[in-house]
């Protein structure tokens, strides 16, 4: 098993409430990221796929995400900024850790 699938995993488990029961998937569309993000295509952001392979191999992937998602940003990805999200801490780490785990 690799480090982000352990990673996620563990967040998982930590996670034994409400947002444990939900998917990562459900919790990228319950927090809005897919009205501007895509698994295999960009919509207005990068597609998630393209962040994984970006950050493939990047112990500090995770943390750097979480601060991006946090903070908002532009630049990396293009000239249109991403606003700052106020996704709850222990839904972030399982959305991120969902995106870095994606394979191409």
């Amino acid at each position: 098993m690799n480090a982000v699938r352990l990673l996620a995993a563990a967040v998982g488990l930590a996670l034994a409430g409400a947002s444990a029961a939900q998917s990562p998937e459900d919790l990228l569309k319950k927090n809005g990221c897919t009205a501007c993000h895509a698994v295999d295509k960009k919509v207005i952001g990068p597609a998630y796929n393209d962040v994984s392979l970006k950050y493939k191999g990047d112990a500090g992937a995770a943390a750097k995400l979480m601060a991006k998602v946090k903070q908002g940003g532009a630049g990396v990805w293009g000239s249109i900024p991403m606003p700052p999200q106020p996704i709850p801490d222990a839904e972030l780490k399982v959305v991120v850790a969902y995106i870095l785990g994606l394979k191409k």
